[in-house]
This record gives structure tokens, sequence and C-alpha cells, in this order.
């Protein structure tokens, strides 16, 4: 079961309120789609998940696959089962990780060239090998496992066995996701590949499932424009913006502006892998509908909490502090001011430091409720604001 339904459309942008509804439940859109990499939001257990509100959740296909396996789990029912989670699950195809574990090695970059921490942990890379650990060809990706060096091949077919032994209600067709330092050249070839898995998902995924198409192309409108007509016509159920999104964000503005004109508009659109706050306004004031990102709890882990404009941000980070910062030691006050999770209502700038600083587990589980509740509290107020008409007015509050 899929459907999708636009419910309010922005008076000032392409920015719009939906519903999307699976058999799992439904949620409503523009939202952001916390990650749960293996079956789980690290340092958060499916109570505290609930109760920050999140309705929707993504999982990784490639890492399921790996450990505990995607058959294993699917002797349990599946994946919502395995994890005991009743709302809907996304499953990306694996095709992150030919690029994650491919050129994002060799290269040193994520998918914005400039943003690399964002998404990939270079530092456990670097201890483990220099060398990348996936290679692509026309018949899919050739990886070996970062931990214990095992051979595992992902192909279009085997991508969507794979979702299909999880359960999820989203899954995403299997693609090729470029380098913000491939040339042309090599991302075309790229491209004519993602097309080509594309065509082999459509003929094999579960048709319990809903599947989505993703558009690729680089920073290269010639290629953007292509794969979207292309994507674009093709009977998915909704449609994904991946791969290489530049070498700023001014490109990945640009991607989007070329983009999503060409997908139809009745269905919906996930910006891949990108969540910052600024993003989030600017994707959706273009159409996005669906976020997914492990920033906040990644940024959480290193000490970076989210802030908002009233709590006072500094100019190289508008939007975080680093909790690790001496000028905190006796700070006694919450971390946002605005905010009203659990770790805002009952403890100080200065207990988290101190808990960050002695490694205490405690720690880990506070920043990542904050975040998250950040970023989902934020993702209300868009909707509200589209749905009252005021969106560019609280884009320019947040943003200048």
């Amino acid at each position: 079961m899929f459907d999708f339904k636009i419910i309010k459309k922005d008076k000032n942008s392409r920015g719009r309120i939906g519903k999307v509804t699976t058999s799992h439940g439904s949620f409503i859109t523009p939202c952001f789609i916390p990650v749960a990499t293996s079956g789980t939001i690290r340092a958060l257990d499916n109570n505290d998940i609930s109760e920050l509100g999140t309705t929707v959740i993504l999982s990784n296909t490639y890492h399921l696959h790996l450990r505990p396996g995607d058959l294993l789990i699917k002797k349990f029912g599946g994946l919502h089962k395995f994890m005991n989670w009743d709302g809907p699950i996304v499953t990306d195809s694996g095709g992150f990780q030919a690029f994650s574990l491919g050129f994002a090695v060799e290269h040193g970059v994520g998918k914005i060239a400039n943003n690399y921490l964002d998404f990939v942990d270079k530092k456990h890379i670097n201890r483990v090998t220099e060398e990348k650990f996936a290679h692509v060809d026309d018949k899919g990706v050739k990886f070996r496992d970062p931990v214990n060096g095992d051979k595992v091949e992902l192909t279009p077919l085997k991508s969507m066995q794979i979702q299909s032994n999880l359960g999820s209600d989203i899954i995403f067709a299997f693609d090729e996701c470029t380098s913000p330092l491939s040339d042309k050249k090599y991302t075309s070839i790229a491209l004519e590949r993602t097309h080509k898995w594309a065509l082999e998902c459509l003929k094999v995924y579960d048709k319990k499932q809903a599947l989505f198409g993703i558009v690729q192309g680089g920073e290269y409108k010639e290629l953007r424009i292509k794969s979207a007509k292309f994507i674009g016509k093709l009977k998915f159920d909704g449609f994904g913006i991946g791969g290489s999104l530049g070498k700023s964000k001014d490109d990945m503005h640009k991607i989007l502006d070329w983009t999503i004109p060409l997908l139809p508009s009745g269905k919906p659109r996930h910006l891949l892998g990108i969540g910052a706050v600024e993003d989030l306004f600017e994707a959706v004031s273009r159409g996005i509908d669906m976020f997914d990102c492990v920033a906040p709890t990644r940024w959480a882990r290193r000490g970076h909490l989210y802030i908002s404009p009233a709590a006072g941000g500094t100019a190289e980070n508008k939007f975080r502090i680093n909790i690790e910062n001496k000028k905190f030691e006796e700070d006694a006050g919450p971390i946002d001011k605005t905010c009203d999770c659990y770790a805002c209502k009952n403890h100080t700038r200065a207990y988290l430091r101190h808990l960050f600083r002695s490694s205490e587990l405690t720690y880990f589980r506070l920043a990542s409720i904050h975040n998250l509740k950040f970023i989902l509290r934020l993702m209300d107020k868009i909707r509200d604001s589209i749905e009252d008409g005021s969106f560019k007015k609280l884009k320019k509050e947040w943003l200048g």
C-alpha cells in the first residue's frame, strides 16, 4: 500500500505539505527521516524515538545485509518486527556505499566536496586503510567489508531481494553515486548504469513495497536534466535526488532547480543524505518533500549540539555549539532556551560538557535526543509555516 497526496502548496515557493500513506501508517511531509543505519538510531531506543515525535525511519540495506543478515531478519518477520518498530520504514539501495566506500575514500570528499565529515567517517577509514573498499562495473558493485575484509557484491536484483527480505515500506532503486570530483565523462558512464539498473529494479522489485527511482548526473546540468527526464517517465512511486551534489551548497541548489521541475509533481521527492538546517529550508523551498541524514546524531556524538538563532550562534557555526568549549564549563543554561527536549528541560550546558569530556554514555543519549528533537521540531515549524503562509518569513528569520 502506498499513496501520496498534496495537502497545501506554499504561495511564494515550490514548498508544499503532503501526506504519505503506507501499510505501516502515514507521515506528513516535508519531513526529516532519522537514520537507523543498522536497525537502530545510535544511543536511542524505540521509546526515545517515539517520544521525539518520529513517524518514519530509514535503515541501510548494505549494512543490514552484512550484519545481522537480511535472511535472518526475514525469519523474524521483517525489519519492523525485528526491531519492534510499527511505523513506516524506508531503506536505501546500497548504492551510496558504492561511493562512501569507494570514491569518498579515494578522493577524500563527501556528496558535497566541502562537506565531508557530515557523511563519511574518514578517521575510521584511514585507520583501516587508504585503499577504497568498493569497485563498480556494469553489473553492480563489489565491496570489501571494512570490518573483516569479506567480499560482498550488490546488483540491482540483489538490492531488491535484500530490501524485500527486510520488508521496508519504501525502497530505492540501485544506483551509482558518483564523487564531486568525478569528471563529466565518468559521471555520464555512471548515469547510464543508474538508468539501466533502474529498469532492472522495476522488473524485479517486491510489488508490496513502494519503489523510488534516483536521479543522478553529478554537478552537470545536461546530465541532471537527462536523468530527471528519464527517471521521471518511469513508473516509480517517488523519486530521490542523489549522487554528488557539486562542490558547494550553491551547486546543490542549482541541481535542485534543474531537476525538480522535470519530475512528476504528484509524487514525493526525497533529497538523499542531506539534512543541515540551511539545507532543509533551501530544499523545501525548491519542492523537496523528504530528507534523511546521519548528521544530527553524528554531530551529537562529536560534541556539536544544535541551537536556534535565538540561542546565539557564532558566524562560523550559526546553528551549532561545541559543548567541549571551556566557556560552557559553568554555563547553567540549557543547550537551547527555545527547545523543550528532555535534555534541555532537565540539564545544563555545564553538565553536558562534563559528561562529554568524561566520555559518559549518558551524554550520547542526551545529545542525540536534543539534536533529533531540534530537527524534527524545526520541520514541524516549516510545515506550520507553509500551512499559514509564513514560510518565507520563517526562512528569513533562520537564514537571514
